[in-house]
């Protein structure tokens, strides 16, 4: 959402700030200018990327304005260490409950690979390939927005510059002559504020949001495979919130006496 809310601030300054410079908001209504802008950007994608991943480019865009929610890292930490609690109480094949109960498909995956009891080296290796993988779909995904903002702002000078052109047919009228330069420099208006003000700050935000969840499949790893060779609890404990950050620790706590209440009721 903080995404949207940015993109309705920015509306609003350079509306605002377009009045109290003396300019028309009735200036903007130029379907030619939004033609060559967001038409030509378009364009350039299309020129520059294959289909396979253009298709992408809802799906993205609607990630970038709503982020989605993973669940934290203290809440990872605290699966982990019940995965090490019961692998050390029941055994490693005890874990396929959770497997079979976890919706994270990484996860499930991890915890398939040990039940199974495939090596360390090949569970690590597989895990870490396909965070390879994840990463390298989420750097196209960002490039074609990071692309975006690029010709953006050259459109806008290509869309400048065909107005000028135009307004050249003006010179014995002044009236419409200053109509015309104004309308020929919306487009470099449009191009530069959808370059640096919509798609440039898009392509930072995902690759914030790919960081932010290898980051935490980093962090399923290391639990993973630190419950595969028998660490104890409390020393995964220990291992793991070392990853947690330091506003998120209270929460750790708290959740990790809620998880020890209800299994001494249990109990």
């Amino acid at each position: 959402m903080s995404s949207i809310f940015g993109i309705i601030l920015a509306l609003v300054a350079v509306g605002v700030g377009m009045v109290l410079k003396g300019a028309s908001l009735s200036a903007l209504n130029n379907p030619a200018a939004y033609l060559i802008i967001f038409g030509g950007t378009a364009a350039t994608i299309l020129i520059g990327f294959p289909f396979s991943e253009i298709k992408k480019f809802p799906i993205l865009f609607k990630i970038a304005l709503f982020e989605p929610k993973l669940i934290s890292k203290s809440d990872q930490v605290v699966n982990l260490v019940k995965c090490a609690e019961i692998a050390k109480k029941e055994g490693l094949l005890a874990l396929e409950e959770m497997a079979n109960n976890t919706k994270d498909p990484f996860f499930k995956k991890g915890l398939e690979m040990i039940i199974d009891g495939h090596d360390v080296e090949f569970i690590e290796e597989v895990l870490l390939d396909e965070v390879a993988a994840i990463d390298k779909r989420h750097k196209t995904g960002a490039l074609i927005f990071t692309q975006a903002g690029t010709y953006a702002p050259t459109l806008g000078v290509l869309g400048a510059v065909i107005g000028l052109i135009a307004s050249l047919g003006n010179l014995n009228n002044v009236e419409k002559l200053g109509h015309s330069i104004s309308a020929a420099f919306i487009a470099t208006l449009l191009g530069i504020f959808s370059g640096y003000v919509l798609w440039h700050p898009l392509a930072n935000k995902l690759k914030r949001i790919s960081k932010r969840e290898q980051e935490f499949k980093l962090l399923t790893i290391e639990g993973l495979l630190a419950v595969y060779q028998g660490v104890t609890p409390s020393s995964l404990e220990k291992k793991l919130t070392v990853y947690i950050p330091p506003n998120e620790r209270k929460k750790f706590d708290k959740v990790k006496v809620n998880e020890e209440s209800v299994h001494e009721k249990t109990a």
